[in-house]
């Protein structure tokens, strides 16, 4: 059982590697974008803790099979825990209510046929190379290579002056690039738009045409002085309608200066101009059949959009974007082999998310950001387009990122580590790659045909009311929404009609018109959903959870918030269910450096709250206040050091948060009336908590606190624990 068998240094150690390159760790994420995924490698330790009969450190790296056994997920998503439980040989059920996750859960667990589609893929590079490839060709101007590609096209928005009419860039700062991964600053000049290497950017001197450089740009907080008549516009700095974009500069490869040292930069030439002004015509005249001209609905994220002038989808693409998206949806139309179709469509979904104008441009790493990176739809006044096909060097490897060449690269290694999944180790700093045979993710093993097969029931629908038979569960492992950090059904809703336009509404799996739903289970001010929504919700899904667990059967879920309510929402849910908790356990689930989370103070660490309607639990992990609580936290935070973590102020809170909802929950068990109105039960538990323990008694606690003497190598509290006699309370 986890309570026994989970070593936190060990999984953790894991899970913060992963997070770092994920993709190396589960290749099978790069079916599809989802948002927040949490680490395989943290559920295949919790699902090897509770089913395996060693602790997760000896199991880990050998083949499992837990064979008869059934999990499910209410809360799919992208598929984590679903994936790890397939893997391990268990039957899974899946429940989501934005369609988006069904179908992307579904590809990533229906076998494909690689050989069939690679030779697809290099059937629609060869035509869209002969229909649009002239589009992402430039001229090198230090070889005269006329043929060079390019990598990565830059736009400036640009605005109206409300005084004198006439338009202007609007440039924050004239940075292209850094000199972290390029020999020298590179800066645009503000007058006649060249680019100039500068050593010194504090001192970035002047442009051959006279003009003194600089790094700030002219908008400021919103706000642009025209360069024409100096009147200060304000935003919106453009009129009605999308914003519009001039190209300023490009970025490309040409394989004769491979060994020059750092980037190729140029500002366009009339020939980069006349292809993009081709691109215009050539979309003019197309008529699309595959091009969605759905509204952007009203909510959260996309209010956004609004405020900037968009009102379709289509409008968030340049013209070269949408006539090179219509030509491949043309040909992905036309694959017969309905697998095979299904395959592209998915592709072309995930494409999108860099292959539109709210791409940004990160002058550090020198690469396109995609619309998704910080989980909204960030418009920027500097943009990226990618090349739509991708560009190969010469060991036939990708280029740059957001082409077909790096989408259907990813989507076929994913595909194989279906059938050939592997776990890395280390020696020291040295990584592994240790293959696990007599594993596979899929229904069925197209290349072991005498293996067992697993029951894969994915479904769209609410988890409130998907038929599941009364104790037929052996656990539930997943990771729902935390309130309001992602407003899964706004983001997805961006990809969603682009794929419900090229396969077709009546396909299957997209029967619904819309990835948003009203029950969704986030905190979303245009919807009104609040707290208390999101409370109700979480407690119906759970209870109906609970009806379908066998008795003692494991009900375990990933969270972590900056705030209390939301963990009100997570003990009300737990209470209402008929659950206790046995165990809070901290695992680095987010990666420090992400967009979206650096600098906001924000935590990295998820408790994983283990929940049963019955068993035991260590009497050394129960306490009464912040004085005891502070002894396990430093215990584990000691954990968390060892595995390599750097605990931060945001991680020490959500950790206690996480201690003291549990121990709420275990005080309030005995007595809790699910009947009581939700405002009434949240406040019962918000005193509970408070009354155990309040955030500042924990720190100055932990401050007083002396830190345990490690008792074997590395700190492995949690393996030490595991291996000796437990004093155990019965629940």
């Amino acid at each position: 059982m986890i309570e026994q068998n989970f070593n936190v240094t060990f999984v953790a150690k894991l899970a913060l590697r992963e997070k770092q390159i994920q993709q190396n760790y589960r290749p099978i994420i790069a079916v599809h974008k989802w948002f927040a995924r949490r680490p395989g490698t943290l559920f295949r330790g919790l699902l090897l803790s509770e089913f395996g009969a060693q602790p997760v450190d000896q199991s880990y790296y050998r083949a499992n099979s837990f064979e008869g056994v059934t999990v499910a997920d209410p809360f799919m998503g992208g598929g984590t825990p679903l994936l790890e439980a397939n893997r391990l040989g268990c039957n899974i059920v899946g429940t989501d209510i934005n369609p988006m996750a069904a179908w992307i859960v579904r590809e990533e667990i229906d076998a494909l046929d690689l050989t069939a589609y690679k030779k697809t893929a290099d059937k629609l590079l060869t035509h869209l190379a002969r229909e649009i490839g002239s589009l992402y060709k430039t001229h090198c101007p230090v070889t005269g290579r006329a043929d060079a590609d390019v990598k990565y096209f830059l736009w400036v928005k640009t605005g109206t002056c409300t005084a004198c009419a006439k338009s202007f860039d609007l440039f924050p700062g004239y940075v292209l690039a850094e000199d972290a991964r390029h020999p020298a600053y590179v800066l645009v000049c503000p007058s006649c738009g060249d680019l100039n290497e500068v050593a010194d950017p504090d001192n970035p001197g002047f442009c051959a045409c006279g003009a003194a450089l600089s790094i700030e740009g002219p908008v400021k907080r919103n706000k642009c002085v025209c360069p024409h008549c100096e009147h200060i516009n304000s935003a919106p700095l453009h009129g009605d309608g999308p914003p519009p974009h001039r190209l300023f500069a490009i970025e490309y490869h040409n394989p004769d200066l491979k060994d020059r040292p750092g980037r190729l930069f140029k500002k366009p030439d009339a020939d980069d101009l006349a292809r993009a002004h081709e691109s215009e015509n050539l979309w003019a005249r197309m008529h699309p059949s595959f091009v969605p001209d759905d509204q952007i609905p009203e909510g959260d994220e996309t209010n956004r959009l609004h405020r900037w002038g968009y009102d379709r989808f289509h409008e968030l693409f340049n013209p070269r974007q949408l006539f090179a998206l219509e030509t491949a949806a043309r040909f992905i139309a036309k694959i017969k082999d309905q697998r095979i179709r299904r395959a592209f469509a998915t592709n072309l979904s995930d494409l999108l998310r860099y292959q539109n104008m709210l791409c940004r441009y990160d002058t550090m790493a020198l690469k396109s950001l995609d619309v998704f990176s910080i989980h909204g739809f960030p418009v920027g006044y500097i943009q990226v387009e990618s090349n739509f096909l991708g560009i190969r060097n010469g060991k036939n490897l990708p280029v740059g990122s957001g082409g077909w060449v790096n989408i259907t690269e990813k989507y076929a290694k994913a595909k194989r580590y279906c059938t050939a999944p592997f776990e890395v180790a280390f020696e020291g700093k040295k990584k592994i790659t240790v293959p696990v045979p007599g594993e596979w993710i899929g229904e069925h093993n197209p290349e072991h045909l005498d293996a067992h097969t697993r029951a894969a029931d994915i479904r769209c629908a609410s988890a409130t009311t998907t038929a599941l038979p009364s104790k037929s569960l052996d656990a539930v492992f997943t990771d729902p929404p935390y309130y309001g950090m992602v407003q899964y059904g706004e983001l997805m809703h961006f990809c969603y009609v682009w794929l419900r336009k090229l396969m077709g509404a009546e396909f299957p799996g997209l029967e619904q018109e819309t990835t948003r739903h009203a029950n969704e289970l986030t905190g979303n001010d245009t919807a009104d959903r609040d707290i208390t929504h999101f409370a109700e919700g979480l407690a119906q899904v759970y209870s109906h959870m609970a009806a379908a667990l066998k008795p003692g059967a494991p009900l375990v879920f990933t969270y972590h918030h900056n705030k209390q309510e939301a963990y009100l929402a997570a003990g009300m849910a737990i209470l209402d269910a008929g659950l206790t908790c046995s165990a809070s356990l901290p695992c680095p689930a987010e990666m420090g450096g992400s967009i979206h989370i650096h600098g906001t103070g924000s935590s990295i660490v998820d408790t994983v709250f283990v929940c049963r309607d019955r068993g035991t639990t260590p009497r050394a992990r129960l306490f009464k206040d912040a004085q005891q609580l502070a002894r396990i936290m430093i215990r584990e935070l000691a954990d968390l050091r060892a595995a390599g973590m750097k605990p931060t102020a945001g991680d020490i809170r959500c950790i206690a948060y996480g201690h003291i909802t549990r121990m709420a929950i275990w005080n309030l068990r005995p007595l809790w009336d699910a009947g009581q109105p939700t405002e009434k039960k949240l406040a019962i538990i918000r005193a509970a908590m408070d009354a155990i323990a309040t955030l500042d008694d924990v720190k100055t606690n932990l401050e007083g606190t002396p830190a345990p003497q490690p008792a074997i190598e590395d700190g492995l509290f949690a393996q030490q624990e595991a291996r000796e006699p437990l004093d155990a309370v019965t629940f």
